[in-house]
């Protein structure tokens, strides 16, 4: 977790510019470990929001509006008690340490002055937001509550002394000297990386921290402390209080860290040279978590989704399995038919209840023979009937299983094809009309809260080598859309043969399109499916006027001739090279 006691100092400094005197509006829980407090200055009005959860604590003011249940936890009614007007005298932050008092002026049952403290422990899974008497040190109440029987050290309990976080024993680099440096330093074991030790010894530095103070340092980032000498440690010393000297007067350079997609990563309260910042810590720390809580919702509906898709296809496997063993156990229908014939052509032969008759097969070779099975508690005129009674049971359950078989299978195809669209979608635009097409197949509940209705997604955009336009469809709504309304009647429509996967355009504006364009964009239907990592994978393509949609077929179902197939491999290079983008 990178917010250290570096980036709270940082936050710290920013939230007594903006809030020191600032009065307490109304107090929010929307979820269960996270509270948002409204706070009025003249003129301005803030949103501050105190995290203790696992994964993601921290404290930092929000843009964000959050939705709040319908009856406040008993925490945030204890909180509107005692905090609700009062007004924000200072936040303090011990040394380093992942630690913010809130001190708050406020007044007491009886309208006296009664000051409160709102701390603030961000320590990953140990994270804590707790209200104290300061009077008494006693706790009020915590976010979250735990005895003895959790921690030895301490209990989270109203009435309970407060005991602040257990010391860590680390150096603070705002007050350490060289000679506490290089003692904590050398006492580590040599193969430890550096990086490590940096992070072990010192209060306020996470292991990202750590990194930047190497990089800045000009050394390796895995550089191990055996690696070292005297030059290595006086450039990591210089560092680290060059780090100090500025974050003791005040002086940070918040950095967002990207990783290779774009996507934010990390963060720190410091920059390298040749690193952008510039950005408040606030600022900063609202963008990091607000996209992270984004992503994390959208891959976890994306994996709700993919649970439910998994359990109907598995449902599905099993019913047609079903299927295919009641179809095996109707095999030999026509032998009771040929057994009801031969009884009945030989009745005036066979006399009393029988357990078996032997009769010529006159379907069969000259000559050929037949032993049937009789009950014998039926006369031969009765069993005849009762095989010609198994006969059409039989036909009449094939001719079942045969419709049963078929629905089924064409249920487990647009399943799979659903599937391998939510496998692919990267954007909550392409998630939400994956969700509402399951909702209009009954898969889902469409809920009876109406929520604001998604922005409608557009299909992949791509230029192929000869400056052909190439759209693809990321899901089954999409996919009707582009084959029934954008496509025009000359444009070439391609698929993967058999296979779940997107309906891809090539528009061709009245020209002839080039073979190589063809195969570009057979390669992206390739890519763009179930097929994606196999090879020799075959795509259908014709011309749009050819692809028909059957009437109350199911989403993204097309039928189309006039087809040809073409055989290619679906190459992630080529999808970079040709570009996506967003087409109109």
């Amino acid at each position: 977790m990178p917010f250290d006691g570096l980036v709270m100092a940082a936050v710290r400094q920013e939230l007594s510019a903006a809030l020191d005197s600032g009065r307490i509006e109304k107090i929010y829980q929307p979820k269960k470990e996270e509270l948002l407090i409204h706070v009025r200055q003249p003129g301005k009005r803030y949103r501050l929001l105190l995290s203790a959860h696992a994964a993601n604590a921290r404290i930092h003011l929000t843009g964000t509006f959050k939705e709040n249940p319908a009856s406040p936890p008993l925490f945030c009614m204890v909180l509107r008690k005692h905090l609700e007007g009062g007004r924000i005298r200072s936040f303090n932050q011990p040394g380093l340490e992942r630690v913010l008092l809130i001190k708050i002026e406020a007044r007491d049952e009886l309208g006296q002055p009664a000051e409160k403290h709102l701390i603030c422990e961000i320590m990953g899974k140990h994270s804590n937001i707790i209200l104290v008497d300061p009077a008494t040190n006693t706790i009020i109440d915590g976010i979250r509550r735990y005895s003895h029987a959790v921690s030895r050290y301490r209990e989270v309990l109203p009435g309970q002394p407060y005991l602040p976080p257990p010391a860590q024993g680390k150096l603070n680099p705002l007050t350490a000297s060289e000679e506490d440096f290089r003692r904590a330093v050398l006492s580590s074991p040599l193969e430890d990386k550096l990086v490590n030790i940096i992070q072990r010894c010192f209060d306020g530095f996470s292991t990202v921290t750590s990194r930047k103070i190497i990089r800045r340092a000009s050394l390796p980032e895995n550089i191990v402390l055996d690696h070292c000498g005297e030059y290595e440690l006086v450039r990591i010393w210089q560092t680290i209080r060059s780090v100090a000297e500025t974050t003791a007067k005040g002086i940070f350079q918040p950095c967002l860290l990207l990783d290779r997609h774009g996507i934010p990563s990390d963060f720190t309260a410091f920059s390298c040279p040749s690193e952008a910042s510039g950005n408040k810590m606030n600022d900063l720390l609202d963008y990091f978590f607000s996209t992270r809580e984004c992503r994390e919702n959208f891959n976890q509906e994306k994996h709700s989704l993919l649970n439910l898709l998994n359990r109907e296809i598995k449902h599905l496997a099993q019913k047609l399995a079903d299927y295919d063993q009641d179809l095996a156990e109707t095999a030999g229908a026509e032998r009771f038919q040929l057994f009801g014939e031969l009884l009945t052509a030989n009745l005036y032969r066979l006399n009393g209840n029988l357990p078996e008759a032997t009769l010529e097969n006159y379907h069969g070779p000259a000559g050929a023979t037949v032993t049937i099975p009789l009950d014998g508690r039926l006369t031969p005129a009765e069993n005849a009937q009762a095989y010609f009674k198994r006969h059409l049971k039989a036909k009449n359950a094939r001719n079942a299983l045969a419709g049963l078989t078929e629905r089924a299978g064409a249920e487990l195809s647009y399943l799979e094809g659903v599937k391998t669209s939510l496998e692919l979608a990267d954007n909550r635009p392409d998630l939400a009309e994956i969700k509402q097409e399951l909702a209009e197949q009954g898969y889902i509940a469409t809920g009876l809260k109406k929520k604001k209705e998604e922005p409608v997604s557009q299909p992949l955009h791509f230029n192929s080598s000869d400056r052909f336009t190439i759209l693809i469809g990321k899901n089954n709504r999409q996919n009707d859309r582009l084959t029934k309304k954008t496509a025009q009647e000359e444009d070439i429509w391609l698929h993967t043969k058999d296979i779940p996967g997107a309906h891809v355009i090539i528009r061709t504006e009245g020209l002839k399109v080039p073979a190589s364009t063809i195969r570009e964009a057979a390669s992206l239907a390739a890519y763009f499916s179930r097929a994606r990592q196999s090879q020799n994978v075959p795509v259908d393509y014709t011309l749009k006027k050819f692809v028909h949609k059957p009437a109350g077929a199911r989403p993204g179902m097309v039928v189309y001739e006039n087809q040809k197939t073409i055989f290619v491999t679906p190459d992630e290079s080529l999808v970079k090279s040709l570009g996506a983008g967003q087409g109109n």
